[in-house]
């Protein structure tokens, strides 16, 4: 009887195809069973050319069983494997060069979602919802990428979110879910145990051990290490050309060339890890998904839990006020002709000729609030787990790609560069049933909205008026959201000034900061302030502890709260001394550390009042 290798031997033999690489032929003896069948979905996907420089056998051997060891990892971690990859290549490169519009026979209109303001009744029970449902939640933070676009060379996660504490926004994101945990469970009845609430983070091959070792190196930031889980998507094939030929490394004969598949992948790496099943069986109902350098995300996320539970959304997506023509994709109903409909993102340059061409002449406009009517997708999704479950299984976890070749010229038959496939978390809801309830929920952008992305140079092109979204933005985006919630609470706060930081004009408030176990929600704020409560524009506030209670306090300089463990703390009268001061930094001096040099300025701590 015939082993397996000689079966699998014969089958290759009998591919007929014609141009079997004598060269593979030779070599066959170096390949086990599985390799062998791999082999044949290359050469019956047209990709004999991978083999076509392999050497004499005795010739670099164990690059050869490297190479097929990379085929082995490309064919497992792609839904329905290389041979499905490389006929939705084809697929989707035939309608790239002809020119094909993904969004032909829909007609876009504007979806149903809840829109919120801060502080009102409907925000606060909306808040209370959210934070009863927490014990039901999944965290999934999606962390693939470098800071190398902002001129930081670590990974992004390890960013500092603001440099008065120097918290990191992985720090930031974990001390949220903890405080959100906390809150979840002071709700529950007595002698029931505490949720745990669990956080899953997709890293990639360029951030996994770096932010594992930050994790450890900090005792996962509070967190016990069994409640943290990280997912390592791996990347996929470049594409030489529109018959989707894999390409060569151009440094190793024996490598195909990878890319990163993009952020759609934490769908199907939650689907093969089984933990959707597990997180199901344990009672939970929400997953969250939420990206690496939004330092104001947590603001909202009780109130958008809340909204996703009260209208029983299968997916609510998190949005902002969005304007015309603004680089942010709009969150828009389309309706096929054939009557097929969803509800996503289209990517801002995508919106306006989609506009113009479905009847809507003056294209991505703003209404009369000043705003376009399509709310401004910002990469945030709470999914409902058990159709969610139903959906991937079907799908296999798979996400609608979309490919971006770069032409040489106008005929499109040959690429600058290799391409490949690409997926985004957001186009999730692209293949759900006209059943599914899909809203989204708007928060004001003061409040949620502060993404850190672009580099000094880059920021200080932006249009005058427009968002700059670099590190120096984002850090005194936060000092305004806390500076205008305590506003909300009843606390006098000065107004800010413009100073100019790395060529970016900025409004600078008080340096205001706390914890997220001092408060998660705005109710928890309003409890913890009280009286008469005054802060001057050059004062810098911190609240490190759970209970402290701040009374008619006048501030007018540094003060620093860190009091140990969970004590109790009252903080009022007047303190003033000379504070903490901003100086600016030239971004090229390399003498600064690179997080403070992307900033343009550091904090020069001449005097504070610190009480622990």
């Amino acid at each position: 009887m015939a082993s397996a290798l000689d079966a699998a031997t014969e089958k290759l033999s009998n591919l007929g195809i014609d141009a079997s690489p004598p060269n593979l032929q030779k070599n066959l003896h170096l390949l086990t069973a599985e390799q062998i069948e791999l082999a044949k979905i290359l050469l019956e996907t047209g990709q004999s050319h991978l083999f076509e420089h392999w050497a004499e056998p005795g010739g670099d051997d164990e690059e050869k069983k490297a190479f097929l060891d990379q085929v082995t990892r490309l064919n497992s971690s792609y839904p329905g494997g290389l041979a499905s990859y490389i006929k939705t290549a084809r697929e989707l490169l035939a309608d790239s060069k002809d020119g094909k519009n993904p969004f032909d026979g829909f007609t876009p209109s504007v979806p149903t979602g809840e829109t919120l303001t801060f502080g009102d009744d409907s925000f606060i029970s909306f808040e209370e919802a959210g934070v009863k449902e927490a014990r039901k939640a999944a965290f999934v933070l999606v962390a693939g990428g470098l800071g190398e676009r902002l001129g930081y060379n670590g990974i992004k996660l390890a960013l500092p979110r603001e440099t008065t504490t120097g918290t990191c926004f992985l720090q930031y994101y974990i001390e949220s879910i903890l405080a959100l945990q906390d809150a979840n469970s002071k709700l529950s009845p007595p002698g029931e145990s505490q949720t745990k609430i669990p956080l899953v983070i997709m890293t990639s091959d360029d951030t996994h051990s770096r932010t594992l070792k930050l994790l450890e190196s900090n005792s996962y930031f509070g967190m016990e290490p069994t409640q943290v889980k990280l997912l390592k998507q791996e990347k996929v094939a470049c594409l030489d050309d529109n018959d989707a030929r894999l390409a060569v490394d151009p440094r190793n004969k024996y490598r195909i060339q990878t890319k990163p598949h993009g952020h759609g992948d934490v769908h199907s790496l939650l689907y093969s890890s089984g933990l959707l099943n597990i997180w199901r069986e344990a009672g939970l109902r929400w997953v969250l998904f939420f990206q690496d350098t939004n330092g104001l995300l947590f603001n909202g996320i009780p109130a958008a839990l809340g909204v996703s539970f009260t209208r029983q959304y299968h997916v609510n997506s998190l949005a902002v006020p969005r304007k015309a023509k603004d680089a942010i994709g709009g969150i828009t109903r389309l309706t096929h002709a054939d009557g097929r409909t969803m509800v996503i993102n289209v990517e801002y340059n995508q919106l306006d000729p989609l506009l113009r061409a479905t009847g809507y002449p003056d294209g991505d406009a703003n209404s009369e609030t000043g705003y376009s009517p399509f709310p401004g997708n910002i990469n945030q999704l709470i999914l409902e787990l058990g159709p969610y479950i139903e959906e991937l299984t079907k799908t296999g976890g798979a996400i609608k790609e979309f490919v971006n070749p770069k032409y040489k010229d106008a005929s499109k038959t040959s690429f600058k560069s290799s391409t490949r496939l690409e997926c985004m978390m957001q186009d999730y809801p692209k293949t759900l049933p006209p059943t599914a309830r899909v809203g989204f929920t708007v928060m004001e952008p003061w409040l949620a909205y502060a993404p850190v992305k672009n580099n000094p140079e880059d920021a200080a092109k932006v249009p005058k008026g427009n968002p700059y979204h670099s590190a120096t933005s984002g850090e005194m985006l936060v000092y305004r959201a806390n500076s205008l919630i305590l506003r909300k609470a009843g606390v006098q706060v000065a107004d800010p000034e413009q100073q100019v930081f790395n060529g970016q004009e900025v409004e600078v408030w008080p340096r205001i900061t706390w914890k997220p176990k001092w408060a998660i929600t705005f109710t928890g704020i309003k409890s913890k302030v009280s009286g008469s409560c005054s802060i001057s524009q050059r004062s810098t506030l911190v609240t490190k502890g759970r209970n402290v209670f701040i009374n008619d306090l006048f501030l007018d300089g540094a003060l620093i709260i860190d009091p140990a463990d969970d004590a109790e703390v009252k903080v009022e009268g007047s303190v003033q001394n000379k504070g903490w001061v901003l100086e600016p930094v030239d971004y090229k001096d390399t003498s600064v550390p690179e997080e403070l040099r992307i900033r343009g300025f550091r904090i020069n701590k001449i005097e504070q009042l610190e009480k622990n």
